[in-house]
C-alpha cells in the first residue's frame, strides 16, 4: 500500500464544504417516502398535504404528469416524483398522498401537486446536520438536491423544488392546467 501525504495533493483547491450555504438557521422539512428513500422539502414551500384522489388525465403531457385535481376551484397539475426521478411507478395505496408545493422560477410561482408514497413527519434540522449533495452515488441528478440531512444514522435527501422542474416543464404543467380549466368551464 502506498501512503499519500496531504502535501502531495497539489491540485486540491480549498476545503470540502461541510454545510449548505443557503441554510444558516434551523429549518423545518416535511419528510416523505418514495420507494425506500426518504426525501424532504422545506416546510415553507408546502401549502398542504392531501389524501390521494382521482385525477383527470390530460393528453400530450410529460410522462411524469399524472393529471390534474380540483383544489377548491383551482386546477392543480399533479406529478409523479417517482417517474420524474427515474424510479419505477408504484401502485397507489391508502398512504399515497399529494403534497401541494409552491414552485418558484424567476418571478413566476406555480402551484403543483407532487405524489408521494407516504408522508413521514415534519423534522427540524440544524445547519450542522446538513451536508452538500454528493457528486456521485445518489442515482438522481444532484442539482435537484439542496443537501443531505442527517437524522440519526440515516440520511434524508433534501429536495430543491425550484430546480426539480425546468421552466419548459413548468410551462407544460401550467398549460395542461389551463386546458383542463377551459374544458371544465365549457362542460358547465
Amino acid at each position: 500500500m502506498v501512503a499519500i501525504h496531504p502535501s502531495d495533493c497539489r491540485n486540491f483547491q480549498g476545503e470540502i464544504p461541510l454545510s449548505v450555504p443557503d441554510i444558516t438557521i434551523p429549518t423545518q422539512f416535511l419528510t416523505f417516502h418514495l420507494a425506500k428513500e426518504v426525501f424532504a422539502i422545506e416546510i415553507s414551500k408546502i401549502k398542504e398535504v392531501l389524501e390521494y384522489t382521482s385525477l383527470t388525465k390530460i393528453p400530450r403531457t410529460p410522462d411524469f404528469m399524472c393529471g390534474v385535481i380540483n383544489l377548491r376551484g383551482s386546477v392543480v397539475p399533479v406529478v409523479d416524483l417517482r417517474i420524474k426521478f427515474g424510479m419505477p411507478k408504484a401502485d397507489r395505496t391508502v398512504n399515497t398522498c399529494i403534497i401541494i408545493i409552491d414552485v418558484i422560477q424567476g418571478e413566476t410561482s406555480t402551484i403543483i401537486g407532487a405524489m408521494a408514497d407516504s408522508v413521514k413527519e415534519v423534522m427540524e434540522l440544524d445547519p450542522s446536520q446538513i451536508d452538500p449533495p454528493p457528486k456521485i452515488g445518489t442515482g438522481m441528478r444532484t442539482e435537484y438536491m439542496r443537501g443531505m440531512g442527517k437524522q440519526g444514522n440515516h440520511f434524508v435527501l433534501l429536495l430543491d423544488t425550484d430546480r426539480v422542474f425546468s421552466l419548459e416543464e413548468l410551462n407544460a404543467l401550467k398549460n395542461a392546467g389551463t386546458a383542463a380549466s377551459r374544458l371544465h368551464e365549457e362542460a358547465a
